[in-house]
């Protein structure tokens, strides 16, 4: 039995599952950061101790999965944007002295490539390329079998790349990728095209609904972040080769407003020997990913992982 924690800026899951990504109990409650960290770090032990009694069979381990940036070996937290004031935590030291377990600390996107590569649409592939799409942008990378992280566990930041000469303000660029590819980003791109239609306050899920409701507005929006994330896509497929690009997040509930368009360009943008070996899919464990991929970074990390 693993105990898989997936931490995020508005709520945190407290999982028990087994080494093939069953989940058999969970709980959330609100992970409210502002409150600080010891505060959060109490409500998540008594949670923890709540599941492990719930469990006929011992805990082997504790899993977490996290926004970064990260100092994954250690388990340090370095200040993540949606984490305020969680500033060199060491999560991996505390969780381990207070439980008298192994603890194991991965990118929520590493995770969530992790949890695709084990149990869902990467499975049978050795590239794959799986795209967080949320309040952020980024990636997590398995790269001939195994999860690339980079030298200092920055890989995948991909929502940091300049697509374009200018765009919505995301991840200190005007222009990034993450800036028509997020949330937070197309929220930001419908405001700037259309101010007379939508406050700045808009998100992204309002302008779903217009979208979905028929408005030609809308419909521009997604289309111009569409072509942006296929270029995105077309420029990640030529230098990695992968092949599939699976989508979590957005991608995964909203993409019928943004992917024929992202697909199209993409097929036009990269090298036809890319292309014509990878696809473009939503993730496979659909709603589930967040708690199977709590999991991963000791499957991964502890070599926990059982193939069913």
């Amino acid at each position: 039995m693993i105990v898989g924690l997936d931490i995020g800026g508005t709520k945190t899951a407290v999982v028990l599952g087994t080494r093939r990504g069953e989940i058999l109990w969970r709980r959330e409650f609100a992970t409210k950061p502002e409150r600080g960290f010891q505060s959060f770090l109490d409500e998540l032990l008594g949670t923890i101790r709540t599941s492990t009694a719930m469990s006929r069979e011992p805990a082997v381990a504790i899993s977490v999965s996290i926004g970064g940036p990260l100092d994954v070996a250690r388990g340090i937290i370095k200040s993540p944007p949606n984490l305020p004031g969680w500033k060199d935590i060491p999560l991996k030291q505390l969780l381990s002295e207070k439980l008298s377990l192994p603890v194991f600390v991965e990118h929520d996107g590493n995770a969530g490539a992790l949890a695709e590569f084990y149990f869902g649409a990467g499975r049978g592939f050795r590239n794959i390329i799986f795209i967080t799409m949320g309040t952020g942008f980024g990636a997590g990378l398995i790269l001939d079998g195994k999860l690339y992280r980079g030298t200092t566990d920055a890989a995948g930041e991909i929502g940091h790349i300049r697509i374009a000469e200018d765009g919505p303000l995301c991840y200190g660029k005007a222009g990034s990728l993450e800036g028509y590819g997020s949330g937070t980003g197309i929220a930001k791109l419908g405001f700037s095209m259309f101010p007379s239609l939508w406050a700045e306050s808009v998100s992204v899920s309002e302008i779903y609904a217009a979208y979905t409701a028929g408005s030609h507005e809308a419909r521009q929006v997604f289309e111009r972040a569409g072509t942006y994330i296929g270029r995105g896509f077309a420029l990640l497929a030529d230098l990695l080769n992968p092949e599939r690009i699976i989508l979590g997040g957005l991608g995964m509930r909203i993409g019928d407003a943004f992917l024929p368009i992202a697909e199209r360009v993409f097929r036009e943008e990269a090298l036809p020997h890319t292309s014509e070996v990878c696809r473009i899919v939503r993730a496979q464990l659909g709603e589930a990913i967040g708690d199977v991929a709590s999991l991963c970074a000791a499957l991964e990390q502890g070599g926990f992982f059982t193939p069913s």
